[in-house]
């Protein structure tokens, strides 16, 4: 086939996907061309198949979920409230599928020079489950949910730069910060600032956001229901008539639950049965890179992880590049604890900084220089943390042994590990999503009182970068703040960094996508809205 008749059958595919030519006229100029029936009609099904269409019922299982989830957009913790929660309600910006961002509930933005005022102009015409239209009055109610001496939002260290919100007109909303920020809109694509209805000087989240779905019914750690919301105000989105959102957290049960076709699309799948799953008929497995990095942070604030070179020790026991090869099953990099992976523009390579090695002799002399004498330190994991997260504790166990170090791998039960383990146990396996920036990053898991600060780590001069690296508009200039950032961390701060995975679904062809954000798995935890059934 030349380029003018592949050209002309991209065409015909396109025409397909519009809906403009049927399969019988397709079939015909295909075999014009010269194409076999199976060839042309296996052509069709994938173009047919690549055409959004509204009906039918999907259904989605993760490996996310405790009895404990909430969708108060203050407190969600984990991928699966992410995922609900961008099904109920939308964002004022979100990321396309090649990372960047586009408009959703403001149309456009505009900062002053100094990136300290910032202008959004608000969509017209949303409408909220309840009824009402939204206007700015939502908008300002919705940050201000997560701002305040007395907030406890996992998004409060985000909004806390926020000096004043106000209305100019009811489609229209400025935020004054306290400082330059260039990435002030990035920060508005995350769960935790979906937009929802105001309310007695707060919002009603109960009664759900602008989104494509309405919940109809919820059961946290086993499953939610959606229903498409009818006036949805999204050309193109919210396909499906129905959904199911279920947590399966153990990785074989899920897998089979795609296997035996109990759920249409899974998260995390097993990384040591993708060979097995590819050749599962009607089965795809779909992975990428992003922000997604596996860690295990210490309570810097409780002895003996206090101790500087108690964390200096554990980080040289671990043996990074066995992890990716028996965890991730090479299916990822290896970390350099800090949060900044190869994904972010100002990520600090090994090149540039160094590595942290696996280095039994340097991890005995720090652990005998910190004094602790002959301990036996505790490592609480759960496969609920990440998939392997047990195997991957084991492995730091036994890495950690050749250095002297004696470790007590702790099993914890998968139902209410975040709520009863992460945040309160010593030392514990953990996951993070990511962010779309540096600064999200780490005002989110690593600035001074930030409720996610989950090793409770403070440093004067890290703190002091991240204001100053986020009003700073010089890229050259920021670039070096952040360098300086990872260093500290790595060389200071109380997490394990060893690995960041590429992020790994499947499903089967019931279901159907067009392009795929990367940033975190199930397109950008957006799939309710952007995926179809065949």
């Amino acid at each position: 086939m030349n380029n003018s008749d592949e050209k002309y059958a991209q065409w015909l595919i396109g025409e397909v996907q519009s809906g403009r030519i049927t399969r019988r006229e397709f079939l015909g100029r295909t075999s014009a061309l010269g194409f076999a029936l199976a060839a042309g009609t296996q052509m069709f099904g994938q173009a047919h198949a690549a055409t959004p269409k509204k009906g039918g019922h999907m259904r989605l299982a993760m490996g996310h979920g405790a009895t404990s989830d909430t969708l108060d957009p203050a407190k969600i913790e984990n991928g699966l409230q992410w995922v609900a929660t961008f099904g109920v309600a939308n964002t004022l910006t979100e990321l396309d599928a090649n990372g960047n961002l586009v408009a959703s509930l403001a149309t456009e933005w505009e900062a002053s020079p100094d990136a300290r005022i910032w202008t959004f102009k608000l969509r017209k015409g949303v409408e909220f489950h309840n009824g009402k239209t939204m206007t700015s009055e939502d908008v300002i109610a919705s940050i201000n949910f997560h701002r305040g001496e007395d907030s406890k939002s996992v998004g409060k260290p985000i909004v806390a730069p926020i000096k004043s919100i106000k209305a100019d007109g009811p489609h229209t909303v400025v935020f004054e910060l306290t400082g330059g920020n260039a990435d002030f809109p990035f920060s508005f694509n995350a769960a935790t600032f979906t937009i929802y209805p105001a309310k007695d000087n707060t919002i009603d989240w109960q009664s759900g956001g602008s989104g494509g779905y309405r919940l109809k019914k919820e059961d946290p750690g086993v499953r939610y229901d959606f229903e498409r919301f009818a006036n949805y105000w999204k050309e193109g989105r919210a396909h499906a008539d129905s959904i199911e959102l279920l947590t399966i957290a153990d990785s074989t049960a899920r897998n089979n639950a795609l296997i035996t076709g109990s759920v249409d699309a899974i998260d995390q799948v097993d990384l040591k049965t993708i060979p097995l799953m590819k050749r599962k008929p009607g089965i795809t497995v779909e992975e990428g890179a992003g922000p997604l990095h596996y860690t295990f942070p210490m309570l810097t604030n409780i002895a003996p992880f206090d101790n500087p070179d108690v964390r200096m020790a554990l980080k040289l026991s671990v043996d990074r590049q066995e992890l990716v090869e028996k965890v991730l099953v090479g299916h990822g990099v290896i970390g350099n604890d800090h949060p900044i992976g190869p994904t972010y523009p100002y990520f600090a390579s090994a090149d540039e900084i160094g590595q942290t090695p696996f280095d039994p002799d340097k991890a005995k002399h720090h652990m005998k220089k910190s004094g602790v004498g002959d301990i036996t330190i505790d490592l609480s994991a759960a496969d609920a943390a990440f998939a392997g997260a047990l195997d991957a504790a084991q492995l730091i166990q036994a890495s950690a042994a050749k250095a002297g170090i004696k470790i007590n791998v702790v099993r914890e039960a998968n139902d209410g590990y975040w709520s009863k383990v992460w945040l309160k146990k010593p030392w514990c396996a953990c996951y993070w999503g990511g962010y779309p920036t540096a600064d999200a990053m780490f005002t989110t898991g690593y600035a001074t009182g930030a409720s996610w600060n989950d090793t409770k780590w403070e440093n004067a001069r890290f703190q002091e970068l991240l204001v100053a690296a986020r009003a700073e508009l010089d890229t050259a200039k920021r670039k070096d703040m952040y360098r300086e950032m990872q260093v500290l961390l790595r060389d200071d701060g109380g997490t394990i960094v060893p690995m960041f995975a590429n992020a790994v679904t499947a499903k089967n062809d019931k279901i159907a996508h067009g392009d795929i954000s990367w940033f975190k798995a199930f397109d950008g935890r957006r799939i309710l809205e952007r995926w179809w059934m065949v």
